[in-house]
């Protein structure tokens, strides 16, 4: 019985209370870029993978990436520290590793960054902008977590004049298709005949939030950019163009990001 119970151990981390940023030891490893998800698998239920010195053979057991030591074959495979960048995403590009439709992604313009980056959140493919990738999925869950409220800031061009009535409505909120949504802010910046451009911030990142909202007062979005999220912004990055964000940056633009979660 006692060695039943030893090797269940090995098998399986401690459970208890789930922790923010968990995720399975078989996404960790394709998250981390160690290798493919159905390849971690295999390497998992070949009794190949560690966790803090402790072999786990369930693909499914949960970790938190950032707090681990992982190791295959016996040599720790873990990051040092985690990678983030900011991408000035193009119109035209999907937020995807790869498309079905044969459609440009914003991977193809990411072919010399180091490591195996995942996308905070999406934009689709006629919105330009700031997108963030990383390689720590604690930090990219909490940014899309509605209870942070991390600001995202958009450039928008609309069909038709924005009234003062109209923003009224969209920073007090909208029920559509059975989704509650609303803008934090929105600013009219130039109004004329046929068009306006505002500048609107959300504290959450629904799908096509921006464009639904506005569709929905009956001024369909024509054009669509992402300017800042949280304390990081586009600055003179080019489209197409990334650069890596220092921890040291990400500290100042991210103030109220947990102190107990150790890397950001």
């Amino acid at each position: 019985m006692a060695t039943t119970a030893k090797r269940a151990a090995a098998r399986t981390p401690r459970r208890g209370k789930a922790a923010a940023g968990q995720v399975s030891l078989e996404r960790a490893l394709s998250k981390l870029g160690l290798t493919s998800r159905k390849a971690a698998r295999a390497l998992i239920l070949d009794g190949r993978v560690s966790v803090d010195d402790r072999t786990i053979t369930n693909p499914a057991a949960r970790i938190v990436p950032e707090r681990v030591r992982i190791s295959i074959d016996g040599t720790a495979r873990s990051r040092s520290r985690a990678l983030t960048i900011v991408l000035h995403k193009p119109r035209g590009y999907v937020t995807t590793r790869s498309d079905p439709e044969g459609r440009k992604t914003v991977y193809d313009l990411l072919s010399n960054v180091p490591e195996r980056v995942v996308p905070v959140g999406r934009l689709d493919l006629a919105t330009s902008g700031l997108l963030i990738l990383t390689t720590d999925t604690q930090f990219a869950n909490w940014l899309t977590d509605p209870e942070a409220g991390v600001p995202r800031v958009y450039l928008v061009t609309v069909k038709g004049r924005v009234s003062d009535e109209t923003t009224a409505k969209l920073t007090e909120g909208l029920v559509i298709d059975g989704d509650r949504m609303s803008a934090d802010d929105v600013v009219i910046r130039k109004v004329s005949g046929k068009e306006t451009h505002l500048v609107v911030t959300l504290l959450e990142g629904k799908n096509r939030e921006v464009r639904r909202l506005l569709s929905a007062v009956g001024h369909p979005v024509t054009r669509l950019r992402r300017v800042q999220f949280g304390g990081l912004d586009l600055g003179t990055l080019a489209p197409g163009d990334w650069r890596e964000v220092s921890a040291a940056e990400l500290r100042t633009a991210f103030p109220t990001y947990p102190k107990r979660r150790p890397r950001i």
